[in-house]
C-alpha cells in the first residue's frame, strides 16, 4: 500500500514538473473532465471502438490517445480510462496490470516515447517500482509508474496528454 501511494505521489509531481509551468499558474486554470474527454460530441455519443487493433499492434490506451499511450501488450486495465481536459490539451490516466517486470514496462514506454519524439524529463528506481516520464516541452506528455505485486501481477499506472 505505501508503494502504491508513493507511486501515486511520484506520478502526479512528475506531471506538475512535466508541463513546464508553475503549479499556481495550473490552479487558477479550471479543469474539464468531461467523459468526453476532449472527443467530439459524436464520437463520445458512439461509445468506445469495438474494432481491435490489429494482431502485435497495441491497444489505445483510451479513444483518441497519442500512439505512445498505449496498453502494454498483455496488460489487463482494471477499468476504463479517466478522460480529461487541460490546458495542455487532452489526457488522461489508466490503471492496468500485467505479467512483465517494471522494467520490461518503462523500457517499453520509453520506446514509445521517443519514437514520438518526446524526450526524458524524469525517472523512477524506488524499492522495485519503476517509473518514467517523457514530454516535447509542448502539450505532450507520458508518465508510467509500474509497481511490483508480491504473489500478484506488475501494477501500472499510465497517464498521458496531447490525445
Amino acid at each position: 500500500m505505501k508503494r502504491m501511494l508513493w507511486a501515486a505521489a511520484f506520478s502526479a509531481a512528475i506531471v506538475m514538473a512535466g508541463c513546464g509551468e508553475k503549479v499556481e499558474d495550473k490552479a487558477a486554470t479550471p479543469v474539464d473532465a468531461t467523459p468526453a474527454g476532449g472527443m467530439s460530441e459524436a464520437d463520445a455519443a458512439a461509445g468506445p471502438s469495438t474494432t481491435p487493433p490489429p494482431p502485435g499492434t497495441p491497444a489505445p490506451a483510451a479513444a483518441g490517445a497519442p500512439e505512445y499511450a498505449v496498453i502494454y501488450p498483455g496488460g489487463e486495465p482494471k477499468g476504463d480510462a479517466t478522460p480529461g481536459m487541460s490546458p495542455a490539451g487532452p489526457g488522461g490516466i489508466l490503471s492496468f496490470s500485467t505479467d512483465a517486470t517494471p522494467d520490461q514496462v518503462v523500457e517499453f514506454y520509453r520506446q514509445r516515447a521517443d519514437a514520438a519524439g518526446l524526450k526524458p524529463i524524469n525517472s523512477l528506481n524506488s524499492d522495485g517500482a519503476r517509473g518514467y516520464s517523457a514530454g516535447d516541452g509542448g502539450d505532450k506528455l507520458l508518465n508510467v509508474v509500474a509497481t511490483p505485486v508480491d504473489g500478484g501481477p506488475t501494477d501500472v499506472l499510465l497517464s498521458w496528454t496531447g490525445g
